[in-house]
């Protein structure tokens, strides 16, 4: 053989070897080993049809108990980020500190089943490797510097999560099983797997990271926008270091990830400047079962995961059943977050022992998958004979941990809080009205022109359109009083006056930077670069920050992420604007279960303002009304407040007296399209 033969056939062996490992990065995950009771059966594929050295290594990496769907990322970097660390050999896991999650997780859920026969609880078992896989996953962010972590779940494996991950005493949950409190029948407060908690996690190097679970109600994934627009207060509050400093964690059902649309719409915001948190932890909590329904009936394809494929992000699935590979995965996942500030989909493949409550019989519905299951033994018996510890020791031990906090149950009350509120939320208060918290919301007239002038105003050479140079010409003659204040004026004014008096502002709506209806033009844009100028950003040298984002064609997703952050910053003006008020149907889950009952069912309050235009304009049933009738019905013991402003100054003096006033109260303005549309030639008096 002469050396161009050599040199050629040396390429082709290197072509082929290229072409059996991206066959399997590519289909790798359709072969992989990922069902704990064998239901689902790996893809016929004839891609894989390869034997020989190369393919044995290849299906060794991407055929075993994690499959990983990452081809679809159109960067290299980020696929090879992956692929570096899936074809190296597994990395050393802590098997001690495995076991005793799985010890823990699952004679804490057969404890309850004892001692609380016939309560729901929504046991965690067949899914036992969570904890493991949420400890890897805070622990690596530990490692990355993270110092709080917020985490949101629905209630598959919450109390589990409760005790064991945000630290709150086995005590505290024994003593809710204890209550009795008619009041979770009768329509006041909720039930204890819906509550939210905060704590402390011990990472495994020993650093601490301060967990908040999010409350959440039965709507399963309404709260994924709420707990990122948590995360993205407590970012901002931290300020450059926020996004290493706060780490989003949310869980999902299999069937609720797939089904929900509010999924689709929270996923959607992963990477846009206004809603982005750096990158979330999705974690699928999959059990192959939807309540009764079985997979092909929840969803067209092989994964209920598929949904994320819209995004450029992984996809790692890990068979439940391997604790090794999910603390892999865990940490594989928190690792990718922080080098691409990326979200990550974990998809943890399990079972559910038993039906979907404690109360429900499943072998109604899938009697051979839950004959299999009856048949199948506890994780952390499987785990301690595969890794040759025994258990007994570490099972005692947990157990008379539980008998004791069970014992000192009876001597608690029956709702202890889980939870300390931050010190931030120290200065506001809810409950009902008092007028003794009314502030003064008028402003100088001296120093309304000032501001007038700033909103009006924009740099030297840029260029602005002809049609909004007239608007703000017109806006410099409001300030100086030689015209009467529209709506749109008095809306800058009051937030002008707000930010330079120190309290911020924050607006985000679908075309809201323009304004529906040309009113607001809060962003100025030059016609020949497009470059932007914000004027609300530049009243004076030592302001707060004003913020507004053009949002997704979304309702449910962005208002829900706005109460989030009126949330973690109460000291900010918070508002969402529908682009009609009729809009606000779309986001009704959010406006029932979070802003109209989030305080009577949690205790939690809101200061978030919704902007709902509206009005009987000419265009028959569409965008026409706001439903005002729908927020009346809703209003129960000063919950919310409905308010239609007829003169601009009187949505001037409400939206500073929302901010101003220690009272934490969910505002709704219905603002009449005429108002908007039109300047009156009434005098307007903000000044008192």
């Amino acid at each position: 053989m002469n050396r161009q033969q050599a040199v050629v056939e040396t390429v082709a062996s290197r072509e082929n070897q290229e072409r059996v490992w991206d066959a399997f990065r590519r289909w790798g995950y359709l072969q992989a080993d990922l069902d704990p009771l064998g239901d689902l059966q790996p893809v016929a594929m004839p891609e894989l049809d390869l034997s020989g050295p190369e393919a044995e290594a290849a299906r060794r990496f991407y055929c075993g108990t994690i499959g990983v769907e990452f081809m679809h990322i159109p960067d290299q970097e980020r696929r090879q980020w992956i692929q570096k660390r899936m074809e190296q050999e597994t990395p050393e896991v802590d098997r001690e500190r495995i076991l005793e999650w799985l010890v823990r997780a699952e004679v804490f859920e057969q404890v309850l089943q004892t001692r609380y026969l016939g309560t729901k609880r929504y046991s965690l078992e067949g899914d036992a490797a969570l904890l493991p896989l949420l400890d890897a996953i805070l622990s690596a962010a530990a490692e990355e510097g993270a110092q709080q972590a917020v985490l949101a779940m629905s209630h598959r494996g919450r109390l589990n999560v409760m005790v064991h991950i945000v630290g709150r005493g086995a005590a505290e949950v024994f003593a809710r099983f204890e209550d009795v409190d008619p009041r979770s029948v009768l329509g006041g407060g909720d039930v204890k797997y819906h509550m939210g908690a905060t704590g402390e996690f011990s990472a495994a190097d020993g650093h601490k990271v301060g967990i908040h679970l999010v409350s959440n109600p039965s709507h399963l994934e309404a709260v994924n926008p709420v707990a990122m627009g948590r995360t993205r207060a407590k970012q901002t509050r931290a300020g450059e270091s926020g996004r290493k400093e706060i780490v989003s964690v949310t869980m999902h059902g299999d069937a609720a990830f797939a089904g929900q649309g509010i999924t689709a719409e929270t996923l959607n915001m992963a990477g846009l400047e206004g809603f982005t948190v750096g990158g979330s932890v999705h974690i699928i909590v999959n059990n192959l079962l939807g309540f009764t329904t079985i997979p092909r009936d929840l969803h067209c394809s092989r994964f209920s995961s598929d949904l994320a494929k819209r995004l450029p992000i992984p996809i790692f699935h890990v068979n439940a059943e391997d604790p090794d590979a999910v603390a892999r995965v865990g940490r594989m996942a928190l690792e990718y977050r922080y080098a691409f500030d990326s979200p990550v989909v974990v998809d943890l493949i399990g079972y559910r022992r038993h039906g979907h409550s404690e109360v429900d019989d499943p072998t109604i519905t899938q009697p051979l998958r839950y004959r299999k299951i009856q048949a199948h033994a506890q994780l952390w018996q499987i785990y301690s004979k595969k890794i040759g510890v025994d258990p007994e020791p570490m099972v005692e031990r947990v157990r008379q941990e539980l008998d004791a906090a069970q014992k000192h149950a009876l001597e608690l009350e029956k709702n202890p809080p889980m939870r300390k509120l931050p010190e931030y939320w120290n200065a506001y208060r809810g409950g009902r009205y008092n007028p003794a918290m009314e502030v003064d919301t008028g402003v100088q007239e001296s120093e309304l022109t000032v501001i007038g002038e700033a909103v009006a105003s924009y740099p030297k050479g840029f260029h602005i359109h002809p049609k909004v140079k007239k608007l703000l010409e017109q806006r410099v003659e409001m300030a100086r009083g030689k015209r009467a204040i529209d709506y749109g004026m008095a809306e800058a004014l009051a937030f002008g006056s707000l930010v330079k008096q120190g309290t911020p502002v924050r607006l985000t709506g679908q075309d809201t930077r323009r304004g529906t209806f040309n009113q607001r033009h809060a962003a100025l844009i030059d016609i020949e670069t497009e470059k932007e100028y914000v004027p609300l950003e530049h009243i004076s040298p030592s302001q707060a920050w004003f913020e507004t984002y053009n949002s997704p064609l979304s309702e449910a997703s962005v208002l829900g992420f706005e109460y989030g952050f009126s949330r973690d910053f109460p000291e900010a003006l918070v508002l969402w604007e529908a682009q009609f008020g009729d809009f606000a149907n779309g986001a009704q889950i959010i406006i029932d279960q979070f802003v109209a009952a989030g305080e009577d069912k949690w205790n939690l309050l809101s200061g978030v303002v919704l902007l709902l235009p509206h009005g009987y304009e000419g265009q028959g049933p569409e965008h026409s009304s706001a439903r005002i009738e729908r927020f009346l019905q809703l209003a129960a013991r000063d919950n919310i407040q409905i308010c239609q402003p007829s003169t601009a100054a009187q949505y001037f003096h409400l939206l500073r007296r929302q901010a101003l006033r220690a009272w934490r109260k969910p505002l709704v303005v219905f603002t009449p399209k005429s108002c908007l549309l039109y300047t009156s030639d009434a005098a307007d008096d903000l000044t008192r």
